[in-house]
């Protein structure tokens, strides 16, 4: 009973804690995960003083990884689907992705690289802090699954490695 007591108290600290992000910051939604123990906290944005809708996107399916490219038309062609099968790299956080340093540099890396274990594939900004994105093991970039400056939410795809 004490030991539920407990968890009730921080609990409640950091669902308080993210609200106050939430108002000190442009964001609408934060989400922080400890263990089995995970929150999220919405605020509902009004326009004109009608709630603005957001649709839920399906979460991504293991078996068709290539269904998370949304911008990309899905290729008719089964064998295409089937070359496109491989290790996804998943945003840790809700941020906007960047897939070079500056507007004006060269993408940190292009369909076809070879990459080393360690390598920065993409910039996930998170509350205004560049929070790079790398490699989790040497390999080849299938496709990188998301465009620049698009946002991204938590364990959303987005770099495709070679299986």
């Amino acid at each position: 009973m004490a030991d539920d007591k407990k968890h009730a108290e921080i609990d409640a600290a950091l669902v308080r804690q993210l609200a106050d992000i939430l108002n000190e910051t442009d964001l609408t939604e934060v989400e922080v995960e400890r263990g089995d123990l995970r929150i999220r906290v919405a605020r509902e944005i009004t326009v004109n003083a009608a709630p603005v809708q957001y649709a839920a996107a399906p979460a991504p399916v293991a078996a068709a990884p290539t269904a998370a490219a949304a911008p990309a038309a899905m290729p008719s062609d089964p064998a295409t689907i089937v070359a496109r099968a491989g290790e996804e790299v998943k945003s840790p956080m809700v941020g906007t992705a960047y897939l070079q340093a500056s507007p004006e540099a060269p993408a940190f890396v292009q369909p076809g690289d070879k990459v080393k274990k360690g390598q920065t594939l993409l910039i996930v900004e998170a509350m205004k802090t560049m929070n790079p994105i790398q490699a989790p093991r040497d390999g080849v970039v299938l496709d990188i699954l998301v465009g620049d400056a698009q946002p991204v939410e938590f364990g959303e795809p987005l770099v495709l490695l070679e299986a």
